[in-house]
């Protein structure tokens, strides 16, 4: 009877061990350095593109990483990119797509309602594979799809860090 009750013991904390391991998640994330390293690179492309940005990369969760803002950028264009990076993590899409798509789609249009989401492009999410590890936002070029070409050369100019 004792082995049967020790056994018993024994599968029920081997069984509440294995479900509760199913609760921890492991994920990948930005570091500082590299959150750095791509506003960096977005700021330098739109600046050899004559455009002066912001540029903001958050993580997954759409806290910031790290904020970068070129010379004679305006001060509205902090919190254009803060907003569509914000977006991008979120909805783990570009903020240009969800654009077209709301100007589309008429039950889309209310994603404009949400606090913090700023449906114009210039929000990419930074991604290893299909997973969503962060996004960056632009602000500042004359036109949402210019902010969106920076992010995306910034992105390309990480992508060998990003595995």
């Amino acid at each position: 009877m004792r082995f049967i009750a020790t056994a018993l013991a024994t599968s029920l904390a081997l069984a509440a061990f294995g479900s509760h391991a199913q609760g921890v998640r492991t994920e990948r994330t930005l570091s500082l350095a590299l959150a750095s390293q791509i506003a960096t690179e977005a700021v330098n492309a739109c600046t050899a593109a004559g455009y002066a940005v912001a540029a903001t990369v958050v993580d997954r969760s759409g806290t910031v990483r790290a904020v970068m803002r070129a010379d004679n950028a305006g001060p509205h264009t902090l919190a254009a990119s803060h907003d569509k990076a914000f977006t991008s993590a979120s909805a783990k899409n570009s903020t240009l797509a969800m654009m077209e798509g709301a100007q589309k789609n008429p039950a889309a249009a209310n994603l404009v309602n949400i606090p913090g989401f700023l449906l114009l492009g210039g929000g990419v999410p930074i991604k290893i594979g299909n997973d969503t590890i962060g996004a960056i936002g632009i602000g500042g070029a004359p036109g949402g799809h210019l902010d969106e070409q920076c992010a995306i050369a910034a992105i390309d100019k990480v992508k060998g860090q990003l595995q």
